[in-house]
């Protein structure tokens, strides 16, 4: 019990650091609606492409998939703590910027409460917001004069999910999830005219809670088929303003900490289908298809709209032998690739994206399943057209896979 409670302490210290940091993205394309999406999961899947909605484990916390919970072995406690580090490049008609963020990707636990009954909670970004945008030209209205402001947004939701996950035979497997999100989006914006100053910081914090479930089947003891559904939800906006301006360096107040309604955020249905199938006990093949129904939400932004996503995610994983003397035989060596066709459309063009990402899982000893999983990706998004910017990515994710073992009895000699 006082190890749950050191965890439960620990998920709320991150939350609150997460909440503090200086932002896990700097994409310009995070200027819109709750921000980027986060991609970054748990463990080996970083390594895999992203994928692993059918893959069936018993020595990992996979939270991909509810169902999968149920396979926890009894008497183990697994943890899991990661970081992530991406140095992106941002490229258009006119000129090249280059920037890199680190911070917390996750923590995530799971343990077995009963015979085929799994349970676990995790956190991880669910977006990132962290964007700087100097140098906006906009004209003075009723003048042909112009002026230039400095725009900066920071910040991002957080998903803390609770999973638990029942074998209802030893081939099926259902699973629930819930879904806390909350974060808030800090915007600013910065002008000079003359001798007048103007700043308008506005803060915006959304919340809601959302329900999933997911399943697994094992159509052979080498080929698995796993599905989830995430329902949609209307996230609850609340909006704090502060407006400050100077006028031949007199200070004034227009708005301090003003709330005010801010509107509501809608996330969509989404779909999701997986296989996962072992050859000769060495390689493990997964794949995975999601659908996110943005259609349906009928929400815009000022220059686009959101429509329909698709995303493809594949990996491949060679293990030589999970029990075998020599350390090297029980490396895993992992390969991924996603593609993401993008829910943002900007000026009828949708921002889309590809991944390839490498991983490698280090064991910690022969007999126990705590491992660490070192990953890398490349990645690309948007396209260096109109007003489209194109940002090119490294990825590099560090997780502490750990496996503890607990209500052992001890032998006595």
């Amino acid at each position: 019990m006082n190890k749950i409670l050191m965890l439960g302490g620990l998920v709320m210290v991150c939350a609150m650091a997460r909440s503090q940091s200086e932002g896990l993205t700097s994409s310009p394309y995070s200027l819109y609606g709750l921000g980027t999406i986060n991609q970054t999961s748990i463990g080996k899947s970083n390594g895999l492409g992203y994928s692993g909605i059918g893959l069936k484990t018993s020595t990992e916390i996979n939270n991909l998939n509810p169902a999968n919970y149920a396979l926890i072995p009894q008497n183990s406690f697994f943890y899991d703590v990661g970081v992530v580090g991406e140095f992106n490049n941002y490229s258009n008609r006119a000129s090249n910027e280059s920037k890199s963020t680190v911070n917390f990707s996750n923590i995530a636990f799971a343990f077995r409460v009963a015979d085929r009954l799994g349970a676990g909670i995790s956190m991880i970004p669910y977006s990132d917001v962290g964007y700087t945008l100097v140098g906006l030209v906009s004209n003075i209205e009723g003048s042909n004069e112009t002026f230039a402001s400095n725009v900066s947004g920071l910040g991002g939701l957080n998903d803390l999910s609770f999973h638990i996950g029942y074998g209802i035979t030893d081939a099926f497997r259902l699973g629930l999830k819930g879904t806390f999100l909350f974060g808030n989006i800090e915007e600013s914006e910065v002008f000079v005219i003359s001798n007048s100053y103007f700043e308008l910081n506005e803060t915006t914090n959304y919340s809601g809670f959302r329900l999933g479930a997911g399943l697994q089947y094992d159509l052979t003891n080498d080929l698995t088929f796993g599905s989830t559904v995430q329902l949609p939800i209307t996230l609850n906006g609340n909006l704090t303003r502060s407006v400050y301006k100077t006028l031949d360096a007199v200070d004034i107040v227009v708005e301090d900490e003003e709330s005010g309604n801010a509107s509501d955020f809608k996330l969509p249905l989404e779909l999701g289908f997986g296989m996962s199938m072992k050859i000769k006990n060495s390689i493990t093949l997964s794949a995975d298809y999601k659908k996110n129904f943005w259609d349906s939400t009928n929400q815009s932004e000022n220059i686009g709209s959101y429509r329909d996503q698709d995303i493809y995610a594949f990996g491949f994983e060679y293990l030589n032998d999970p029990r075998g003397f020599k350390y090297w035989k029980r490396i895993r060596y992992r390969a991924g690739f996603n593609y993401d066709n993008g829910y943002l459309a900007i000026n009828d063009d949708k921002i889309d994206g590809y991944s390839i990402t490498l991983g490698l899982g280090f064991p910690l000893g022969w007999s126990t399943n705590s491992m660490i999983n070192l990953s890398y990706g490349y990645g690309s998004k948007g396209r260096v057209q109109n007003i489209l910017v194109q940002e090119n990515y490294h990825t590099l994710t560090l997780n502490m896979s750990l496996e503890d073992l607990w209500f052992r009895k001890r032998k006595i000699n």
